[in-house]
C-alpha cells in the first residue's frame, strides 16, 4: 500500500510510534519511549516527502488502540467556525474543541474522556459573544455541553469533579438576568457564571480549578480571578489572546493527564494519547506548538504525544528565539535509516527555562525511498510485457530515481504515470514528465504528470509567509528561476519578469521562502532541488512555442554577463569562478555552442587545470527540448570543421555536457568516450597537455559510476541506484 511506502519501520509492531504510544498497532504493550518529559516530535521534510501521509498512517494504525486525534491546522474549517463569534472563538479554540469532541466519544480501551478543565475556560470566554446577553452566552456555552462529563461510563470519574449536571444550571441562572441591560464585558454575567461553576464543584473539582486557573498570570492563586483574566486576555486579542489560547491547550492536556492518572484511569487506560497536527507550519499549528513547548520548558508535564509537521529543515524559525542562523543549535534528530531513535533529554541547570523552544523538540527526518523501495513501486505498476528484456523498465526506474531523488510522493506519481509509458530511444529523463496520469475522482480525465506534480508540490503548498499579492505569480517566477545559479543571476531574471508590477520579490526573499517551504538549497543552483528544477525547466521550455521562453531567459543572462565581462573577476559568493564561465554557460544552452567551443579551444594551452574547472562549470547546464545529438557529436559522428584541437574540444564539451546534465544514463560508453578524448588531448602539442592524462582517469571513473564530474549538493545525491 502506498500509505505505508517507506514508513514500514516507523509503523511496525516494534517501530518508533509503537514505542512512542507505548502500544503497538496490534494492541500489545510496548516499553514507552521517553518520558515523563516528552519531546514534541516534528516530521521534517519539504513538499512530497510524505508528512501528511505518515500522519494519516499513524492515525489509521493506532487510533483503535490508543486515543489518537488528527487535526489539519491548515484547514480553513476552524477559522470558518470562529467567524460568527470572533469575540468568543478563535481558530485555536475551535481546534481544541474539535479534539475534545472526538475524544469525548472515543470507543477504545478505558472509554471516552471528560474535559471539565477545558470546559470551564471555554465557558468563561463565551462571555465575549456579540451582544453579551445572558441568553447569547448560554447559547454559546451549549456548544460545549458534551465536554465536562464522559459520554460512556458516566459514573466513572465524573462525579469527582462536579456534584451534578452543569449545563442546565448555568442556562437557568443566566436566564434570570435576561431583563438586565448588560454590556459585552458584563461583570454580572461573569460573576453569575463563576458562581454557577463553583457551586456545582465537588471538593476535588474545586481543588483542580484552584490549581490550574489560580496559576493563570495575575490570578495570585485565585481561580475566579484567573478565569476573569483569561476571558479579558482573550478579548484583548494579539499576544494576550495567544496567552489565553495557550492556557486552554494546557487545560485540555491536563484533562487527558487526569484521565490516565486517576485510580480508575490507571486500571483501565493503556498507552499514551496522541495529538497529530497536520500542516503545523501554519499560523494555527505554530501557536499550538509554541504553547506546548513553552509549557514543557516551564516544567509542565503530561503524557500527551504531540506529533506535528515542519517544512523547514531546522523545524521552524520560531523554535530558535530569533538567533542568527549561524548561532542556531539544531534540535535533536532521528533519521530512520540510521537505526533506532536517539536518546533525548531536555537540558537542565541554569538558564534551562530560557532555552530556545527547539530544546523540547525531536526532529524526525522524513525518509527518502531507498533504491529497492523505488524499484518495487515502479515495477508493481508496470502494465505490459518487456520483450526487450526489461530495458524500458530499467530506463524508467532510472528516470524516476533521478527526477524524484527518492521523494516519496514524486515516486508514486511518476511510477503511476509510467505504468504504460515507453521511453523514447536515447531519451532524456524529462520525457517521462509528459506521460499522462489519471487521478481518482477526476472524471477519468488524464493530465501530464508534470502538471499534476507542479500543482501538488508548488501551487498546493505555497510558502506560508508568501504575501498574497505574489501568489498568482509564484509558479511563473520559480519557472524562470529554474535557469538561475545564484542570487545575482536570479535577480536579473526577477527584475525582468516583475517589471510593471508594483510589488517585487528579491532573490534573497524567494530563497528564504523556498527554505521555509522545505526545499533544499544548492551552492550551484538557485532552485536547489534537482527534481523540482527539472519540472520547472520542462515547464519553461513549453511556455512558448519552440522553447521561446527558455531561449529568452538564457539570452537575457548571457547578455548580462557579457556586459560584465569587461570587468572580469570572481563574482563574490557566486556559483562560477569567473564571469566569462557564467556567460558561456548560458550561451551554450541558447544556441552558442560553436562560440563556446571556440573560446575553450583558444584558452586551453598553458592552463589545463583551470581550463578543466571552467569546462565543468560551463557544461553543468540543462539541455533544451527537441532532438539531442550530443552523444553522436561526442563520438565524432557529426562533422565539425576546424583543426584537430578544436574538433577534439568540441567532442569533449558534448561528452562532459552529457555527464553533467544528469538526466540520462552515462555508464561505460560515455566514460570510455571521455577517457579517449582526454587522452587524445594529452598527447597534443601544447603547454600542459600531459596534465590531462590524470584528468582522463578521474573523470572516466566518475562517469562510469554515474557520478557527477563537478559535484554540488543537489547532483551529488544522484549516484547510480542498482
Amino acid at each position: 500500500m502506498c500509505e505505508d511506502l517507506g514508513f514500514e519501520k516507523l509503523l511496525g509492531e516494534e517501530g518508533f510510534f509503537a514505542r512512542l504510544f507505548a502500544r503497538s498497532p496490534s494492541g500489545a504493550g510496548r516499553e514507552p519511549l521517553y518520558g515523563p518529559d516528552l519531546p514534541v516530535v516534528l516530521l521534517t521534510g519539504g513538499p512530497g516527502m510524505g508528512k501528511a501521509r505518515l500522519l494519516r498512517a499513524v492515525r489509521d494504525g493506532f487510533a483503535t488502540k490508543v486515543p489518537v486525534i488528527y487535526l489539519d491546522c491548515g484547514s480553513p474549517l476552524y477559522e470558518d467556525r470562529a467567524e460568527p463569534e470572533p469575540g468568543a472563538r478563535s481558530a485555536a479554540t475551535e481546534a481544541l474543541v474539535e479534539a475534545a469532541r472526538r475524544l469525548s466519544t472515543w470507543q477504545g480501551t478505558g472509554g471516552s474522556f471528560a474535559f471539565p478543565r477545558l470546559f470551564t475556560g471555554l465557558a468563561m470566554i463565551a462571555t465575549g459573544v456579540g451582544d453579551g446577553s445572558p441568553s447569547a452566552v448560554a447559547t454559546e456555552i451549549e456548544r460545549y455541553e458534551m465536554l465536562p462529563q464522559r459520554q460512556r461510563f458516566r459514573g466513572l470519574g465524573a462525579g469527582d469533579f462536579w456534584r451534578g449536571v452543569l449545563g442546565g444550571t448555568i442556562q437557568n441562572l443566566l436566564a434570570t438576568l435576561s431583563g438586565q441591560v448588560l454590556g459585552p464585558y458584563s461583570a454580572a454575567v461573569s460573576n453569575a457564571l463563576l458562581g454557577a461553576i463553583f457551586d456545582r464543584l465537588a471538593p476535588r473539582g474545586r481543588a483542580e480549578l484552584e490549581r490550574i486557573y489560580g496559576a493563570y498570570p495575575g490570578a495570585a492563586g485565585q481561580p475566579g480571578d484567573g478565569l476573569r483574566n483569561l476571558a479579558a486576555d482573550f478579548q484583548a486579542g494579539g499576544e494576550d489572546r495567544e496567552l489565553a489560547e495557550s492556557f486552554l491547550f494546557r487545560a485540555l492536556r491536563e484533562d487527558l493527564e487526569a484521565a490516565y492518572a486517576s485510580p480508575v484511569g490507571w486500571l483501565r487506560r493503556v498507552g499514551r494519547p496522541g495529538l497529530l497536527l497536520g500542516h503545523a507550519e501554519s499560523p494555527l499549528g505554530e501557536r499550538l506548538l509554541r504553547a506546548v513547548l513553552t509549557d514543557r520548558r516551564g516544567g509542565q508535564r503530561d503524557r500527551v504525544v504531540i506529533v506535528g509537521t515542519a517544512r523547514r529543515a531546522d523545524g521552524g524559525v520560531f523554535l530558535h528565539g530569533g538567533l542568527p542562523q549561524q548561532q542556531v543549535v539544531s534540535p535533536a534528530e532521528f533519521r530512520p535509516a540510521d537505526g533506532g531513535p536517539p536518546d533525548w533529554s531536555r537540558r537542565t541547570g541554569a538558564g534551562a527555562d530560557q532555552a530556545p523552544l527547539a530544546d523540547g523538540v525531536l526532529l524526525l527526518r522524513m525518509p527518502l525511498l531507498t533504491g529497492d523501495q523505488l524499484r518495487r513501486e515502479t515495477q508493481r505498476r508496470q502494465q505490459r510485457a518487456e520483450p526487450e528484456g526489461g530495458a524500458n523498465r530499467r530506463r524508467i526506474d532510472a528516470a524516476v530515481a533521478r527526477l524524484s531523488g527518492g521523494r516519496p510522493h514524486t515516486v508514486i506519481r511518476l511510477a503511476a504515470a509510467a505504468a504504460a509509458f515507453r521511453m523514447p530511444a536515447d531519451s532524456n529523463d524529462r520525457d517521462i514528465l509528459d506521460a499522462p496520469l489519471r487521478l481518482p475522482g477526476n472524471g477519468g480525465l488524464e493530465r501530464p504528470v508534470a502538471d499534476v506534480l507542479l500543482e501538488e508540490l508548488i501551487l498546493d503548498q505555497l510558502p506560508v509567509r508568501l504575501p498574497d499579492v505574489h501568489r498568482d505569480q509564484w509558479l511563473d517566477l520559480l519557472t524562470h528561476l529554474s535557469v538561475a545559479h545564484d542570487e545575482e543571476c536570479a535577480n536579473v531574471l526577477l527584475r525582468h519578469h516583475q517589471s510593471g508590477r508594483v510589488h517585487h520579490l528579491t532573490a534573497h526573499q524567494i530563497s528564504q521562502l523556498l527554505i521555509d517551504t522545505g526545499w533544499p538549497g544548492c551552492e550551484r543552483h538557485f532552485i536547489g532541488d534537482f527534481g523540482l528544477r527539472q519540472l520547472l525547466v520542462h515547464r519553461l521550455y513549453g511556455l512558448r512555442p519552440g522553447g521561446g521562453a527558455w531561449y529568452a531567459d538564457h539570452h537575457l543572462l548571457r547578455d548580462h554577463y557579457a556586459g560584465r565581462a569587461a570587468g572580469e573577476g570572481a563574482p563574490v559568493g557566486g556559483a562560477f569562478r569567473t564571469v566569462t564561465a557564467h556567460r558561456m554557460n548560458h550561451h551554450l544552452v541558447s544556441g552558442g555552442v560553436d562560440d563556446v567551443v571556440g573560446h575553450l579551444a583558444a584558452t586551453l594551452p598553458g592552463r589545463s587545470e583551470e581550463w578543466c574547472a571552467e569546462l565543468l562549470e560551463i557544461a553543468q547546464a540543462p539541455y533544451p527540448g527537441g532532438a539531442d545529438a550530443r552523444r553522436e557529436r561526442a563520438q565524432g559522428l557529426v562533422t565539425v570543421d576546424g583543426p584537430a584541437l578544436r574538433r577534439s574540444v568540441d567532442q569533449l564539451l558534448h561528452a562532459v555536457w552529457l555527464c553533467e546534465e544528469r538526466t540520462r544514463p552515462t555508464g561505460k560508453e560515455t566514460a570510455g568516450t571521455l577517457a579517449k578524448l582526454l587522452e587524445r588531448l594529452s598527447i597534443m602539442d601544447f603547454d600542459g597537455a600531459g596534465e590531462l592524462d590524470k584528468t582522463a582517469t578521474e573523470w572516466s571513473g566518475l562517469a562510469e559510476n554515474e557520478q557527477p564530474l563537478l559535484r554540488c549538493t543537489c547532483t551529488g545525491q544522484l549516484g547510480r541506484r542498482r
